[in-house]
């Protein structure tokens, strides 16, 4: 049995062996990517304001360093457009596959660098190239997520895409299970001067081989059989992001905003700023920081990282029996208790840290109805020809208004409030209310037809979900 066959059919048939090689290489690169971006996250909230940024925030005040460092977090977004739209335009144009292989080794190329930088007397021309290799990561991770999500979902029978779209998801909480793995076990074998001295670069330097097995995965996918039908057709957009913007700028608005509450939210867990919080001193007021051992924390995080992962699959499971827009409202509604929670759990976990499983467990129930759905949705609402555009580039948009400086934000809430969760249990939700509006503002195309044909029918734009598919155009059942 071949492993395509388009038969003109609007989702050409995958052989289930080439499904699971799919599904494969995209957990595997999503979660090697997410690794390399989130440890970045975590070494920029404990240890680079000491190591890069002391020069740069000395006229800030004592807080200075760590501010710039975590602000350095957010710089990675502002250069995801430029990937999106870069990732759309080859990715519509000449596939998904050579752009998934690209962005892995730039992403892993960039963190591998970073471990090498020199600090000590180098520090101030250090932290310029730092931040240069964090753009080169938001560059990567601009264009690797549409990729991974479009080869997972445009391979899957009806009926199973949000299952599938939601492999690439759990490489986000892999990815940060990995992260916080690795500074758990760097935490507990070193002493914090041995920490700050080398023992942070090795978690870079790990990048190495984490790319090397992410590279042999991907290289053994095919194409994706959406884009194999669009380039026999000749269908590919010369100028795919203009036609997107023309066609569809409510779309990728509210789409936008979907991703922009659980980005923003998530970053909570994996922008280091619960690792902060957590494990700062707690001061003589009794407010404020939590004075949790590092390692402790690393540790415990990596439970949040399961809870996340569970309910990711989980709701991308409920999605395929309801839609993903039914699971993203109820994510969302949850979103707002558990985000004002979050805090308040985290600091009685100084007196027993299962407070602190509770608190970051609870906010990995949303995160994952939120998140697991989204890859599918995302394809669901842009036609064939523009996709890979459209979901790059909404999903870059989404993080940027969402997740860039969720961090910062935080962290500076907490230094006007003297340590007080309230200013950011109050951000916190509404950006969960800016989810449920654009989860309630963005049509359902549940179970549309994904290839060419259907788009070609004329009936794309106006088609909902109940409605009859067109003469021609087949499912893959």
């Amino acid at each position: 049995m071949a492993t395509t066959a388009t038969n003109h059919a609007s989702e050409p048939v995958t052989s289930v062996a080439e499904r699971r090689r799919v599904l494969a290489a995209t957990i595997v690169g999503t979660t090697v990517e997410w690794y390399d971006f989130f440890i970045y996250a975590f070494m920029a909230s404990l240890v680079f304001g000491e190591l890069f940024f002391k020069p740069m925030g000395a006229a800030l005040g004592e807080a200075g360093p760590v501010l710039i460092s975590v602000a350095s977090i957010g710089l990675s977004f502002l250069f995801r457009p430029l990937g999106a739209f870069l990732a759309g335009h080859f990715g519509d144009r000449f596939g998904r596959k050579p752009v998934l292989i690209t962005t892995l080794i730039m992403m892993g190329g960039a963190t591998a660098l970073i471990g090498v930088l020199p600090t000590g007397d180098f520090a101030a021309f250090s932290a310029v190239l730092l931040l240069l290799l964090r753009v080169l990561q938001g560059i990567s991770t601009g264009g690797e997520w549409g990729g991974a999500a479009l080869m997972a979902v445009e391979t899957a029978p009806m009926g199973q895409r949000n299952r599938a779209g939601a492999w690439p998801q759990m490489g986000v909480p892999f990815g940060m299970l990995m992260a916080t793995g690795m500074l758990t076990v760097l935490q507990s074998v070193f002493t914090h001067e041995q920490f700050l001295d080398f023992g942070w670069r090795i978690a870079f330097l790990f990048s190495i081989v984490l790319i090397i097995v992410g590279y042999v995965v991907r290289r053994a996918v095919e194409e994706s059989p959406v884009f194999k039908q669009i380039a026999e057709a000749k269908k590919e957009q010369t100028a795919p992001v203009a036609v997107l913007f023309r066609r569809f700028p409510l779309i990728v608005l509210f789409a936008a905003l979907v991703f922009a509450g659980d980005n923003a939210v998530g970053y909570m867990l994996v922008g280091g700023t619960v690792s902060k919080y957590a494990s700062a001193p707690l001061p003589p007021d009794g407010n404020g920081m939590v004075g949790m051992e590092p390692s402790t924390v690393s540790l415990l995080l990596n439970i949040a990282a399961i809870s996340w992962a569970i309910f990711t699959y989980l709701g991308a499971y409920i999605a395929d029996k309801t839609s993903a827009k039914t699971v993203f409202i109820i994510g969302y509604i949850l979103m707002v208790p558990a985000s004002i929670a979050l805090f308040p759990l985290v600091t009685m976990g100084a007196d027993n840290p299962i407070y602190f499983v509770l608190g970051t467990c609870l906010l990995g129930v949303p995160l994952g109805f939120c998140y697991g759905p989204l890859s599918a949705w995302y394809a669901e609402v842009f036609p064939a020809s523009v996709r890979f555009s459209g979901v790059s580039i909404t999903y870059a948009i989404g993080a940027i208004v969402g997740g860039a400086f969720a961090p910062l934000i935080v962290t500076a809430l907490f230094e006007a409030n003297e340590g007080r969760w309230y200013g950011p249990a109050i951000y916190l939700s509404v950006m969960s209310l800016v989810g449920l509006v654009g989860s309630i503002a963005l049509r359902s195309r549940h179970n549309i037809p994904l290839g060419a044909d259907m788009e070609a029918s004329g009936v794309w734009d106006e088609w909902k979900p109940g409605d009859p598919i067109p003469a021609g155009v087949k499912h893959d059942h």
